[in-house]
């Protein structure tokens, strides 16, 4: 299943938002233009579907409240609304399509309150609040029937495909210092400090499998790399990973996690989560520290691995700065969304007319539609004092 379309009311910086998504989508634009908020919608669905640990209200509170969710530029309306459509993978009719509006009571409590929830399977409405229910016991309105299992029966696979969605955005110092920061993890861990336990708690001949195609990988882009495992510290139990290197001993080099480069770590999680399932993944620039000439080659391996999976294919929606992972001429520019910011919040928008004519006469995505993105004023950094 695949998110065909987003439509956003008053989101973080998006005012009004209705665009298409595909299985491969690129998200561009300059820095705080809303990438990073685009993808949060999706992360903030699989919080609210989460039966235990999540739902509506802790959703909102861990950020930081409905006036760091609701979009600034929100005046007389103040209601925020998400509203997301869904489809079989092949299939151009709707499979599923849910809706979800809430805001502050404007009197009391202030408590958030659910204004409208909307489940339409194959285009035939099947839920619909406020109910009866609602109206003569408000307080039902602070949880949506995602999060109840009592009330999500009749689309529990559409709670399923939201609460498995997969975000990493792996962060290599945190695992590399991993005992000396020690601390608590953020929930879902989104930066990586506890991929490792991640790999752990993978079945044993599904993660020996996975490390050895990753070791493939790596063999070919990262000098002297051999081979790639999974162990166990012998005296404290923690899982790490281990790499052999060629070396001018007869048994190579051995090193761990810790001795790796940035770009080897970022590799790594990078290919376990596009081996890892078949849910909704959120990538954000996954071209930090990699090299050009591996960035360039990302959208193949999108392809290359989705394809050779027994599974159906996987929804990927990856924010990007990158010259060298647009300048791949595999792209559809379907896929691609720009995000401009304007007066009143942040825009989105499909391919233009002027940039397909480019795109027609063989530019690349890079060369068509990322120059869009520059900012003309940051030439003046080279004078600022």
């Amino acid at each position: 299943m695949i998110i065909t379309q987003i439509k956003l009311k008053n989101w973080k910086n998006f005012l009004d938002v209705d665009v298409p998504l595909h299985e491969r989508t690129y998200l561009l634009g300059a820095n705080a233009s809303g990438k990073s908020n685009l993808l949060d919608v999706f992360r903030f669905l699989r919080d609210v579907s989460k039966s235990q640990g999540g739902g509506l209200q802790k959703a909102i509170h861990d950020r930081g409240g409905i006036k760091m969710v609701r979009c600034l530029h929100a005046r007389k309306d103040t209601e925020v609304k998400i509203e997301v459509s869904l489809a079989e993978n092949g299939e151009e009719s709707q499979t599923w399509r849910y809706v979800l509006a809430f805001k502050s009571e404007p009197k009391g409590e202030h408590r958030v309150l659910i204004s409208s929830e909307e489940v339409y399977s194959r285009g035939k409405r099947i839920l619909h609040r406020p109910d009866e229910n609602d109206k003569n016991d408000p307080a039902r309105l602070t949880q949506t029937a995602m999060e109840q299992i009592q009330a999500n029966s009749n689309f529990r696979d559409l709670v399923k495909y939201f609460e498995e969605t997969t975000y990493l955005h792996l962060v290599p110092q945190l695992l590399k210092f991993n005992d000396q920061i020690g601390g608590q993890f953020l929930e879902g861990d989104p930066f990586g400090q506890g991929f490792l336990e991640r790999v752990a708690r993978t079945p044993k001949t599904t993660r020996d499998s996975r490390l050895e195609k990753i070791g493939s990988a790596l063999s070919l882009v990262v000098p002297h790399f051999h081979e790639l495992h999974f162990i166990k510290d012998d005296y404290t139990g923690r899982p790490h990973l281990e790499a052999k290197y060629a070396h001018h001993r007869p048994n190579g080099a051995l090193q761990r996690e810790d001795q790796f480069s940035d770009g080897t770590l970022r590799l790594i999680a990078l290919l376990w989560v596009l081996y890892e399932g078949d849910s909704l993944l959120l990538l954000e620039e996954p071209e930090l520290s990699l090299n050009n000439s591996i960035v360039q080659q990302i959208p193949i391996l999108f392809q290359h691995i989705s394809r050779n999976r027994r599974k159906r294919t996987r929804q990927i929606l990856t924010s990007t700065h990158s010259e060298a992972l647009l300048s791949n001429t595999g792209i559809d520019p379907k896929g691609v969304l720009l995000l401009e910011s304007a007066q009143e919040g942040t825009r989105i928008r499909t391919i233009n007319e002027r940039e397909a004519v480019l795109l027609k006469d063989g530019f690349s995505i890079s060369e068509a539609v990322l120059s869009q993105t520059a900012l003309d004023t940051a030439k003046q950094l080279s004078i600022y004092n």
